[in-house]
């Protein structure tokens, strides 16, 4: 499993229309996914404090664009590759949503072990 982070909002809009079309899509030409164990470090990075946000746990097989294994955009020395999913993230393809709070410092951590619902 791959795990997409996004705003509930967000992940609420893309179930109405189908699929997620992140604005990375346009434009750098992918998705940018985490696997759960380092989900914590773009979320860190990018989204610091915020509350409202979900983890959508995909199953790649069930998506209709190539997943490949590629180095953090924008790079992190050494740092683990990511997922990137060249195309939107079909709505059938989400097999579970799990919410995403930062710690009381804002920071997040990687979460617990995620199970399919």
């Amino acid at each position: 499993m791959i795990v997409h982070i996004c705003g509930a909002g967000e992940w609420a809009e893309a179930k109405r229309a189908g699929a997620v079309r992140a604005a990375s899509l346009e434009e750098v030409g992918f998705t940018h996914c985490s696997d759960p164990g380092t989900v914590h470090l773009p979320a860190n990075l990018l989204y610091r404090g915020r509350t409202d946000l979900v983890l959508l746990e995909i199953d790649p097989a069930a998506l209709g664009a190539p997943v490949r294994w590629e180095p953090a955009d924008p790079p992190i020395p050494g740092g683990p590759w990511f997922p990137h999913v060249y195309g939107p993230i079909e709505a059938a393809a989400v097999v579970a949503v799990h919410e995403f709070p930062p710690g009381s410092d804002g920071e997040f951590s990687p979460p617990p072990t995620l199970a399919r619902r």
